[in-house]
């Protein structure tokens, strides 16, 4: 987990307020962007043969994260998506390639109904992230549940440059990434 960096008692207020900023940042962009993202992150980052990544069915306004998952899939790696449960619970991975069947998610995003996997890098969403590898979400707290639980997993944001701030309020439980992608290229965070 990461360490906190705000402690004040009005996180929820500061958070709030980042993601109106970020969400207006976005407006605007383009989606099919992801193809750039996912050209980056194919030439900027190794993947271990083998690996079991966990990306996401993008949200109207999210950058198009479907072109690296089918990059990766075609390169071999098992690719899975979040299956979003009852608030309060982690995330849990079901198998995804192209063509498969999905099933409207409450978000507004899609889901396999495929079998259950764990991930061993996860392409996540993001609403902001800065240049500490904070990531803010939407409030759900889906991932900061998650990641917990696969303490030896490699975290990747995915975004659009445009949602970067010059500082993401994070509180105890927020989890930092490894690295962001964006179109313009991936930024590291910590060593993996």
């Amino acid at each position: 987990m990461a360490a906190p960096h705000f402690s004040s008692p009005d996180i929820d207020t500061l958070k709030r307020a980042a993601r109106e900023r970020a969400l207006a940042a976005r407006v605007g962009c383009d989606p099919a962007l992801g193809a750039d993202l996912s050209r980056h992150v194919l030439a900027e980052m190794t993947l271990p043969e083998g690996a079991v990544v966990s990306g996401f069915w993008p949200m109207p306004g999210e950058i198009d994260s479907l072109p690296l998952l089918t990059a990766l899939h075609t390169r071999g790696h098992r690719v899975l998506l979040p299956h979003t449960p009852k608030i309060g619970n982690p995330l849990i991975f079901r198998h995804w390639q192209p063509g498969v069947e999905m099933v409207r998610e409450r978000f507004g995003t899609y889901r396999p109904i495929g079998e259950i996997g764990v991930p061993d890098w996860l392409f996540v969403p993001l609403v902001a992230f800065d240049a500490a590898g904070r990531r803010l979400g939407y409030g759900g707290g889906f991932y900061d549940r998650t990641l917990p639980l696969l303490p030896g997993a490699v975290t990747v944001g995915c975004a659009f440059a445009a949602q970067e701030l010059d500082e993401v309020p994070a509180g105890e439980y927020d989890a930092a990434l490894h690295a962001v992608a964006t179109e313009r290229g991936v930024i590291r965070f910590r060593d993996f």
